[in-house]
Parts: structure tokens; sequence; C-alpha cells
């Protein structure tokens, strides 16, 4: 079964959701939109001085393709930090349809409520899914380096476990598509914090030092790791194998386009019956 499959303007988590058609969940791409250039042309954000008109008829078009209504959405803030927030369908609208009113300072959010679709903005950084079948528990996590290194991640996990009393083999995990280690160059700065996020793991398919003394960072591997030794199974563990900078012409890229780009937009949510 494949995991990721491209339908209309969004990549589908279709192996979550064939297991369970309640759930909808998956990445747009930068086609089929209204913005113009250089948000050309499906840009989910509000935040990087697109004509905000546009990107309500965006959203909008969007939510008649996944069948859920936009007043269900919820929207946050990021920060490129690891503060998780509960969504309650009472929280439903914030940053649907605007920046404004967005929840502040979240870059992770989680609900075990049905009919609420969670939703974080990406233009290189990782997107981090979390579904637990059992518990009916959705969440999404934006992970770059400053996230990642601060293990928001695992921290989605220990809430998880800690206050919803989920075990860490009930977890399933999906690691979006995001800048890959081809395109993503660091410094030793960003490289001395991911060696002490993993502490004593000595793992060569994270970082790879080029010929320039730079290294070339792999997000996705470093993300799953974390996981790992959180506790997740590997076996449930999805990743995509896209790069959101090498494939510019299906995704928006900062780094590829030097910071003058859209959004693309993660999301997941649970239909009620």
């Amino acid at each position: 079964m494949k995991n990721f499959i491209q339908t209309g303007k969004h990549i589908a988590l279709h192996s979550w959701q064939e297991e369970n058609p309640r759930i909808v969940a998956g990445f747009t791409t930068r086609d089929e939109g209204y913005s113009p250039m250089p948000f050309l042309s499906l840009n989910m954000g509000f935040h990087v001085n697109d004509d905000p008109v546009a990107v309500q008829k965006n959203r909008k078009s969007f939510a008649e393709e996944i069948k859920f209504p936009v007043q269900y959405w919820v929207g946050t803030k990021q920060v490129h930090g690891t503060d998780i927030v509960q969504i309650r369908k009472e929280d439903r609208g914030q940053g649907s349809l605007d920046f404004e009113t967005a929840i502040p300072d979240a870059d992770g959010i989680y609900t075990k409520e049905a009919d609420v679709l969670l939703t974080s903005l990406y233009a290189d950084c990782v997107p981090l899914y979390f579904y637990s079948p059992k518990h009916e528990l959705i969440g999404l996590a934006h992970a770059g380096w400053r996230g990642s290194v601060g293990k928001i991640g695992p921290k989605m996990i220990q809430i998880w476990c800690e206050k919803e009393s989920v075990n860490e083999e009930e977890i399933k995990i999906a690691i979006g598509p995001s800048i890959a280690s081809c395109c993503y160059e660091v410094d030793d700065t960003v490289i001395k914090e991911v060696k002490a996020a993993l502490g004593n793991t000595a793992e060569p398919t994270v970082f790879m030092e080029n010929e320039a003394g730079r290294y070339q960072l792999n997000l996705q591997r470093f993300n799953e790791i974390l996981f790992i030794q959180s506790g997740i199974l590997p076996e449930n563990i999805t990743i995509s194998n896209q790069c959101t900078s090498c494939e510019n012409d299906v995704f928006f890229s900062h780094r590829k386009e030097v910071g003058k780009t859209g959004r693309m937009m993660s999301f997941i949510g649970r239909k009620g019956v």
C-alpha cells in the first residue's frame, strides 16, 4: 500500500485513510490556487504578504476538495518552538480565514474530537503527523531544525502517554514532504545541537560533512530516530520521499526561493459518524 498519493491539490496520507475512511490527512501542493507571483498559486499562508482574499479563496476551494468545511479548521501562529496545545471543538474557526485569530505561539496541536481539522504551515520544515486509532487521537507538529532539536515530536508522544493514557506502540507517525539532505546545508552550530539531541546515538544517516566543511542534514531521518528513541515502533512510522526544494514546481521552498514564497499546509481531521 502506498503511503502518500497525490490527489487533486494535495498529497493524501493514503495508508491512514485506507485504514479509517473517516480520517482526512495530507499535505497541499502549490498548484491550482488563486495567489499571484511569487506565491503562485495555492498559497495557504496569511503571514507571507500575499493578498488575504486570495488565501481565503485558496482555503475555501481546498475545503471543498477534501469535504471538510473551512469553519471547522484550526490554525496556529508558529514560532519554531515546542509548545503543544490541545484543540477542542470550541476552537474551530481560529486561524481558518485569517491570521489574527490563529492560536498563538504553538507548533504542535492535537485533538480527540471529531469534525475538527488541524492545520499547520510549511515551506521546507518537516510536517509530523500523529494518530492513535485506539484512542481516536490525532495531532500535528511543525519541526524545523529548532523544533527537531527541541524534540517537539517526542514531546507530543509524552503528552499523549501521560495525559491521554496512550501506549507508545499504539501511536502511528507520518513524516511528510520537507527539504531533504540533498538540499539542506547547515553549519556546525546546528550540528552540535543535533548531536546533543541524539545523545549517545552515533547515526551517520542524519548528517554528512560536505566539501565546504559544512553539513547536509536529514531532518526526516533525525525525527525518525527521535521517535524510535521515544518508543514508537519502526513499522508504525511512514516517511515521504519527496524533497520540497528539489520539487519546487510542486512545493513552495523557503530556501530554494530565498524566502519569497508561499506555504503548504499539513492537515489531519477525523469526520464524525
